[in-house]
């Protein structure tokens, strides 16, 4: 018995010893790799970085897919870090786009989709910046399936961001409805400060969606969580242009804002 508990243990040892290199030894062949990659960015041409973009949508294929032995968080936060260089690379940016963005989060959501932070990166980056709001509609849809009310804590803000890529970028105000109906349902049973607000509002435009699909209001609610949570200054300002087209007005005052909204819905 004695002798068959060591050799479990031993195994066991000897899994997450593995899994432990392999995960350094990814970030360690990675960091000087893109370290360079940003320094040289500014100076490379467009057709040297397009091939490094290519590169690194190979091995995020091969990341999706590789065993990670447990390890679903720690690749997931690896990979966000990763990310952060990719999205901040202004020049490179500028001259490749931002194509790759949903290539991450199809690895960082499908190994942790709890990890609610990246769903605004997500929007972000891939519906606003690259142009592809129905795989990033696609992506929230996927992960949210392992989500429940308060598990994890907060998870309604999720449905909030899948309702406002689905009114604002796919047009489509009756999938946006359900989104920020199922949003309101489980904000309401969350214990979380302030969640009793976010259900409020969002059954507040779920409403709004379900007496005027087009609704003006409904649209400047959405561009208000915009504006809040962005993580760019350039995506804040697209937000107060859009909510100023549609005739409302973001007023900043005290280190605070209010809003007004228009006359006529």
């Amino acid at each position: 018995m004695a002798s068959r508990f060591s050799l479990q243990l031993n195994q066991a040892v000897a899994a997450v010893c593995v899994a432990i290199i392999c995960v350094v030894a990814i970030g360690a062949m990675q960091i000087p790799r893109l370290n360079e990659l940003r320094r040289t960015s500014a100076v490379m041409d467009t057709q040297t970085l397009n091939q490094q973009v290519e590169a690194d949508r190979v091995q995020l294929s091969f990341l999706n897919k590789a065993p990670t032995f447990g390890f679903n968080n720690l690749l997931a936060d690896w990979l966000f870090l990763d990310f952060l260089q990719y999205y901040g690379d202004d020049e490179a940016r500028a001259k490749t786009g931002y194509g790759l963005s949903p290539d991450y989060f199809e690895v960082i959501l499908g190994r942790d989709p709890y990890f609610l932070e990246a769903y605004t990166f997500l929007s972000t980056s891939s519906t606003i910046y690259a142009g592809m709001p129905e795989r990033s509609v696609a992506i929230m849809e996927r992960s949210l399936k392992a989500m429940k009310p308060n598990v994890p804590p907060g998870s309604y803000f999720a449905w909030r961001q899948k309702g406002i890529d689905e009114l604002l970028f796919l047009g489509d105000a009756e999938a946006a409805r359900r989104s920020f109906e199922t949003a309101a349902e489980w904000a309401s049973q969350s214990s979380l400060e302030g969640s009793d607000r976010v259900a409020e509002m969002s059954r507040q435009t779920a409403d709004f969606l379900a007496k005027n699909p087009n609704s003006k209001s409904a649209q400047i609610g959405a561009w208000i969580m915009v504006y809040t949570t962005t993580p760019d200054e350039l995506t804040r300002q697209v937000a107060v242009q859009r909510i100023e087209a549609l005739g409302g007005q973001i007023v900043e005052a005290d280190g605070g804002f209010s809003v007004q909204m228009p006359e006529q819905d």
